[in-house]
C-alpha cells in the first residue's frame, strides 16, 4: 500500500506499480495549474527508473511534455520547477530503505501542501480512467547546473581555501554536485565510499559503525570535515575534523545565524539550544514533516517576518527570505535543501574548526535513533502508553513528567531536565526516539537505554 507520509507518497517499490505511478500523475497534471510541462529527476535506488518512466508515461496521457533532470538532489528540482513555474514529480524514497521509493510532488507554488494531498486524492476517487502506456515526449534539462551556480555565485570565491574536505559520495543524489560547488569553492575535495547500490542513509539515525568510518576517514585523510547527504540530498550530514558527527538541529541554527535570519520554524522535536541562543527574534515550532515547517513559515511570512528560515532535526534548511551576503544574493527556496547548510557551516567555520564552532553554543545536545519493522499501530499504543505513564518505559532516574506536548506523539520534559520525544514514523514502519540533555554523553546514554526498553516493549506487544 502507498501513502502520504511527512513530506510525499511513499510505499514499497513493487507497491509503486507502473499503474499506480501513472494514475497518481494524470491525476496530479489534472488537478494542478501547468503550462503543458512537467518536471522531473530521481535518486539511485533500483527501482527509480522504471517508476521515472511511469511518471513520464502519466504525464504523457495528459498530453505534457517531459523535462529529465535525471539523477539530481530534489532541492535542484524544486529549484528548477520555481524558475519555469512549472509542476514537478521527484522519484524517491529519500533515506528510508531500498526496498521502499515514493513520489515528492511540486506544484507551480512549491512543495506539496497537506491540503494538496487531500486534493489529489479527492481526484483519484473520481471515475477510473484507463492508464495504459503511452509514449512520452523526454526531453533533457539542465537542473544540476543552476543548483551548482546557485552556490557558486552566493558564497565567495575561494571561501573554503585551505579547507580539505571528505565528500561520503556512497548513492546520494547530490554525489556529483556536492563536490564541485566544495571546490569551487576552493576547497581541497577527497572523495570517499562511493557505491553503486544504494544506501540508505538517515541523518536522524547514524549507526556506529558509519560513525566509526567518519572518524576512520577524518583521521586518515587529515580531513577539516566530513559531510554528505541521504538519497535524495534534502537531508545533510556533517561531522567535524574528529568525525564526530554535528545534530541537524544544531547545523540549522548555525545557517540561520550564519545567512542573517532573525525568525526561526522548526519542529517540536528540535533541539531547544536555539531559545538559548538569544539571537532570534522568534522560535515557532510545529508538528514533524517539511509541509508543517512550510505552512508554519509562510504563515510568519504573512505576519510580517522578514527573514525567516526553517530546519528539521534531520538537517535540512528551508530559506523562506532572499539573503544577502557581502552585495551577493540567495533567493528563497522553501523546501528542505541539504547543500545550504553543508556549504554555510563550513564556511562560517572557515579559519577555526567546525568542532570550535558548534562548542561556542548552549550545551543542550540531541540523540536520536529509531527501532525499524515496527508496525504503525504497535507504535501507536506505545505512544499511549507513555503519555499515561503506564509500561514503564521512561527510566526512573529522570524523574517525573513535568510537561507533555502531544503536537507530533509525545514530548516530555522531565524533571532531570531531559527532554524525550518518541513517536512513529510518518514514512515507513519505524518507532523513532529523541533524546535532549544538557551535554552529548547524556543524551546518548538515555537513548540508549530508551531504545532497549522501547525494544523490550515492542517485542513484548508482538506477542500478545
Amino acid at each position: 500500500m502507498v501513502k502520504f507520509g511527512t513530506s510525499g507518497l511513499r510505499g514499497l517499490a513493487d507497491d509503486l506499480s507502473d499503474d499506480v505511478v501513472r494514475r497518481y500523475v494524470f491525476a496530479f497534471v489534472q488537478v494542478f495549474p501547468h503550462d503543458g510541462v512537467l518536471v522531473v529527476g530521481r535518486d539511485l535506488r533500483a527501482s527509480s527508473p522504471r517508476i521515472l518512466r511511469a511518471v513520464a508515461e502519466g504525464a504523457a496521457l495528459a498530453g505534457l511534455r517531459v523535462l529529465d533532470c535525471g539523477v539530481v538532489p530534489t532541492p535542484a528540482l524544486a529549484l528548477e520547477c520555481a524558475a519555469r513555474g512549472a509542476p514537478g514529480v521527484m522519484v524517491t524514497g529519500s533515506h528510508i530503505p531500498a526496498n521502499r521509493n515514493g513520489l515528492k510532488f511540486y506544484t507551480r507554488d512549491g512543495e506539496f501542501t497537506k491540503a494538496d494531498e487531500t486534493a489529489l486524492l479527492q481526484a483519484l476517487e473520481g471515475p477510473r480512467v484507463a492508464h495504459e502506456a503511452r509514449p512520452a515526449k523526454i526531453e533533457k534539462c539542465g537542473a544540476a547546473a543552476a543548483y551548482i551556480a546557485r552556490y557558486l555565485e552566493f558564497f565567495a570565491s575561494g571561501a573554503l581555501k585551505g579547507q580539505r574536505i571528505g565528500v561520503w559520495e556512497h548513492s546520494s543524489a547530490a554525489r556529483q554536485v556536492l563536490p564541485e560547488i566544495l571546490t569551487g569553492l576552493g576547497a581541497d575535495v577527497v572523495a570517499l565510499g562511493r557505491s553503486e547500490t544504494f544506501v540508505a542513509v538517515d541523518t536522524e539515525a547514524i549507526s556506529g559503525v558509519v560513525r566509526d568510518q567518519l572518524a576512520g576517514w577524518a583521521a586518515a585523510h587529515r580531513l577539516d570535515a566530513v559531510v554528505s547527504t541521504d538519497g535524495d540530498a534534502d537531508r545533510p550530514l556533517l561531522a567535524d575534523e574528529a568525525g564526530l558527527c554535528v545534530p541537524g538541529d544544531i547545523l540549522g541554527p548555525l545557517t540561520a545565524r550564519a545567512l542573517g535570519a532573525r525568525d526561526i520554524v522548526t519542529t517540536v522535536s528540535a533541539n531547544t539550544m536555539v531559545e538559548a541562543m538569544g539571537h532570534f527574534l522568534e522560535v515557532s515550532r510545529c508538528r514533524i514533516g517539511s509541509p508543517y515547517v512550510i505552512e508554519m513559515m509562510q504563515d510568519r511570512i504573512t505576519d510580517g517576518a522578514r527573514s525567516v528560515i526553517g530546519y528539521e532535526p534531520n538537517g535540512g534548511v528551508l530559506l523562506g527570505f532572499e539573503a544577502e551576503l557581502d552585495g551577493r544574493r540567495l533567493p528563497p527556496l522553501m523546501t528542505r535543501d541539504a547543500v545550504l547548510p553543508i556549504v554555510a557551516v563550513l564556511v562560517a567555520a572557515a579559519g577555526r574548526s567546525v568542532s570550535e564552532l558548534v562548542l561556542r553554543l548552549p550545551g543542550r545536545r540531541t540523540a536520536t535513533d529509531r527501532l525499524t519493522d515496527v508496525p504503525s499501530d504497535v507504535s501507536a499504543v506505545i505512544v499511549a502508553e507513555v503519555l499515561a505513564g503506564g509500561s514503564g518505559l521512561i527510566p526512573p532516574e529522570l524523574g517525573a513528567i513535568a510537561a507533555i506536548d502531544t503536537t507530533d506523539g509525545a514530548r516530555m520534559t522531565l524533571d532531570a531536565g531531559v527532554i524525550l520525544t518518541i513517536r512513529p514514523s510518518g514514512n515507513a514502519p519505524e518507532l523513532r526516539c529523541y533524546v535532549e540533555a544538557d551535554g552529548s554523553q547524556t543524551a546518548s546514554t538515555v537513548l540508549d537505554e530508551m531504545l532497549a526498553r522501547l525494544a523490550a516493549r515492542v517485542a513484548a506487544l508482538r506477542t500478545t
